[in-house]
């Protein structure tokens, strides 16, 4: 063998390695952005289970304002259609409506005297509480794995191998502008 064969064979195994290098790194970007998504989809399954008790202590107490029970519960129906389809711009709207539909229902239910001390109810609140905080964690991280994966796929030389083995952007899990700000207390006591 002469020494210019030795030289193409050895820099063909050079190109071989990096690029499977290149492909595995690729490959452990998108297991990542599942395993986020995995990581949210739980929570937001204990959450949607936890829900129904929420709405159906609350209805115990008759004269308590029925129509925020119904945007909770539309909300959730939404945030669980979401989910099922991961169709991540419309959970992050859903999930929008769902905690402004809960951050109403918790502001309500501080003028009910009896309900806040309903040992049902503080439990599921903290709770729910705990998921949301869970949810929001999640979410970052989630986003982080999202946005690890696009900047992965759009740098060279992995673009090349990305539109190769047709590894797809990931969409961001974000909340709506409404959901971001504060419950209004004079609108909901007003």
């Amino acid at each position: 063998m002469s020494i210019v064969t030795m030289i193409v064979l050895g820099l063909i195994v050079v190109v071989l390695i990096y690029g499977v290098m290149l492909y595995n790194g690729l490959v452990q970007v998108k297991h990542a952005v599942a395993k986020a998504w995995a990581n949210i989809d739980v929570l937001l399954k204990q959450r949607h289970d936890e829900l129904p008790k929420l709405v159906e202590t609350c209805k115990q107490y008759k004269q308590f304002e029925q129509d925020t029970l119904q945007r909770v519960i539309e909300a959730r129906s939404q945030v669980h259609a979401a989910r099922e389809a991961q169709d991540i711009p419309a959970l992050g709207q859903a999930e929008g409506a769902l905690r402004m539909g809960l951050g109403r229902l918790f502001a309500i239910a501080e003028a009910y005297p009896e309900l806040k001390a309903n040992e049902s109810f503080l439990l599921l609140q903290s709770r729910i509480s705990a998921l949301e905080n869970g949810i929001a964690d999640r979410r970052e991280l989630y986003n982080d794995a999202v946005n690890i994966n696009n900047v992965r796929i759009e740098q060279f030389p992995d673009a090349i191998l990305a539109r190769m083995f047709n590894f797809p952007a990931r969409p961001l899990l974000e909340f709506s502008q409404e959901e971001k700000t504060d419950v209004d207390m004079k609108t909901l006591f007003g």
